[in-house]
């Protein structure tokens, strides 16, 4: 019997107009898509007529003004859009198969809140809820809860593993069978099958349990999206889908090499981490078309929105006052997102771009990887990644929307479904089923803890 062959995970990473910085001028945009329930609901049925793993949105909980003043900022679109799991909740009713997942803070939220929020996702979705876990990395945000600056870096990952830690906790409250409902003896539970969490650590005292039952997934599928080394750790530590950027294959070969190596540390399969980079792809019917395309968004940017993009994307320093043309200066260490301010110096270093240069490259991905090209060349470039050890999926970043995301799902998915790289219909209802991830056994039940002593016992 032959072995199914290996297929792409593919997430659609959806930003209100689109990813690139000048997506809501672009005349085929949606300006207002960051609260246009019809434009969200009508993207969601998209990526799921393509058959994507999940839709996937970002979150923070600021206006990212940087102090540059209202008239720089009223340049920057897409400012204000929907909270994600409201968003969610309704777009889980509109769809039937594909994953709905959305970045939630551990820095400015609570493991009970967070918890809830979730687990009562995955039960309106059907299980098909994944949380993107991260620290958050802005100054903004702490000036919106009580804090005159950013948490440390470190004890922000020291947190977040402690909150990891809670919330699973509050997971498995309650195991898989234990609401009876039973009218005719009044019993509703089971006793024996609660289980009451009653933590205490460094940075949380949780008593539990959760007023909402286990999950329909145990935990809804769990994603990180660092890539310094505390973020490495906690992913190797928790993390079931990786959401990164890299530029080259040889640097995705290297992370990919990196996270996998850490998981048997932590008693884990790397077939149960995902590790899907971020791609921006501008397709075009020729090679010339897609350049062309390009270069009509490009021509869309304020040089003063690039330049705050770029500032606060390696760390939240003001480059104002250096030249446009001139070299991106020496920066110091940021207590923001380290691994992007990495890759950003790295790219201004490598390529020797000015400061301009530099804002133009990104002003599209972010520092993820940008390709333009035909289908058959996007899909000849995934195909490259994923059979060389570079990413075991992707998370597709559309350039602007809602045309972005409908050329992939007509052009380059049929394209990576001719080649058996990625699935014609869904097999599975899951999320996790999607990613072929395991269902977490609850850490408290019975079963658990007599397996677990037995494991001990025969050592």
């Amino acid at each position: 019997m032959s072995t199914p062959k290996k297929q792409i995970k593919l997430g659609a990473f959806l930003s209100s107009s689109g990813h690139h910085l000048a997506s809501w001028r672009h005349p085929n945009a949606q300006a207002d898509g960051g609260l246009n329930l019809n434009h969200f609901k009508r993207l969601a049925q998209t990526a799921e007529r393509g058959k994507f793993d999940m839709i996937f949105f970002a979150d923070g909980v600021s206006v990212r003004d940087r102090g540059q003043g209202t008239e720089v900022l009223s340049r920057n679109g897409k400012l204000v859009h929907f909270e994600p799991l409201t968003l969610l909740s309704a777009l889980s009713v509109v769809t039937e198969r594909i994953g709905l997942t959305a970045t939630v803070s551990t820095t400015y939220n609570e493991p009970y809140h967070l918890a809830r929020k979730f687990a009562s996702l995955d039960y309106l979705s059907g299980g098909r809820a994944g949380w993107n876990l991260v620290t958050s990395a802005t100054e903004s945000e702490a000036l919106n809860f009580n804090r005159e600056q950013h948490m440390e870096h470190t004890l922000r990952y020291e947190r977040a593993r402690e909150f990891v830690d809670v919330v699973t906790k509050l997971w498995d409250s309650w195991e898989d069978n234990a609401f009876l409902q039973d009218k005719e003896s009044g019993i509703y539970f089971d006793p024996d099958k609660l289980h009451v969490p009653n933590h205490k650590g460094e940075h949380f005292a949780v008593r539990g349990p959760l007023n909402v039952a286990r999950p329909i997934q145990g935990y809804p599928v769990i994603i990180q999206a660092g890539s310094s080394e505390d973020g490495k750790n906690l992913a190797a530590q928790t993390a079931e889908v990786i959401f990164t950027a890299q530029q080259t294959l040889e640097e995705a070969q290297a992370f990919y090499t990196d996270v996998k190596g850490r998981l048997a540390q932590y008693g884990r399969s790397p077939e149960h981490l995902k590790i899907m980079p971020g791609v921006f792809p501008v397709i075009g019917r020729t090679e010339q078309e897609a350049k062309d395309k390009f270069e009509q968004i490009q021509e869309l940017i304020d040089p003063v929105v690039g330049l705050n993009l770029l500032g606060g994307m390696i760390g939240g320093f003001d480059l104002s006052a250096y030249p446009l043309d001139g070299p991106l200066p020496e920066l110091p260490e940021t207590n923001g997102g380290k691994s992007r301010q990495k890759l950003l110096t790295d790219l201004a270093r490598r390529e020797n771009l000015t400061i301009r240069q530099l804002y133009l490259s990104i002003a599209g991905a972010r520092g993820h990887r940008q390709i333009l090209g035909t289908p058959e060349q996007i899909a000849d470039q995934l195909e490259d990644w994923f059979i060389h050890g570079g990413a075991d999926g992707f998370n597709i970043m559309p350039p602007w929307l809602p045309g972005g995301l409908d050329e992939f799902v007509d052009l380059v998915i049929p394209e990576l479904q001719r080649r058996g790289l990625f699935r014609t219909e869904y097999e599975g209802w899951t999320l996790r089923e999607h990613l072929e991830l395991p269902r977490p056994v609850n850490q408290f039940s019975q079963t658990q803890v007599n397996s677990q002593t037995v494991a001990v016992a025969s050592v």
